[in-house]
């Protein structure tokens, strides 16, 4: 975030806002922000260009598409050599039923969340492509009871 230009009280304002409701309209966003709807456009352009905004997302449901296991599945990988690397980088994301991946430090070097229709698709899939990917060494699969999606930018936002 080094280059990027800070921030101010409506651009804070404008990114709360769209936190809450991706939806929102340029009307309720320059109510929100206290400017006019033409100064919205213009600074959600600039937020998005410098990489403060990076797109507008909807939050579906897996259950109701018939995804009604989720995991998340720890993964070390054999070695760290580089071709390794970027082969797992490039393959797990667009694995069937991985809705998020995340490369991390520590005792694992990836974590996965996972949606299966069963507990039978999510051991296949741990089969079919982790345990048959010549990069993985070992996995650890935790199901996931209940997802509940935090508020931690709020404080962020409001200062």
């Amino acid at each position: 975030m080094d280059a990027r230009r800070s921030i101010d009280r409506i651009d804070r304002a404008l990114l709360r806002a769209l936190y809450s409701n991706a939806r929102a309209s340029g009307s309720t966003l320059a109510r929100e922000a206290q400017v006019a709807e033409s100064t919205v456009a213009l600074r959600l352009r600039r937020l998005r260009d410098d990489g403060y905004l990076r797109g507008f997302h909807a939050d579906i449901n897996v259950e109701a598409l018939g995804m009604t296991v989720q995991a998340i599945i720890s993964v070390k990988l054999v070695r760290h050599a580089r071709a390794e690397v970027d082969a797992f980088r490039r393959a797990a994301p667009t694995w069937p039923g991985v809705l998020s991946f995340f490369h991390t430090g520590g005792a694992d070097d990836y974590m996965l969340h996972i949606a299966a229709a069963s507990a039978t698709d999510l051991r296949d899939f741990v089969i079919t492509h982790l345990a048959d990917h010549p990069a993985v060494a070992h996995t650890e699969t935790n199901l996931v009871f209940e997802h509940v999606i935090g508020s931690g930018l709020d404080e962020l936002l409001s200062s």
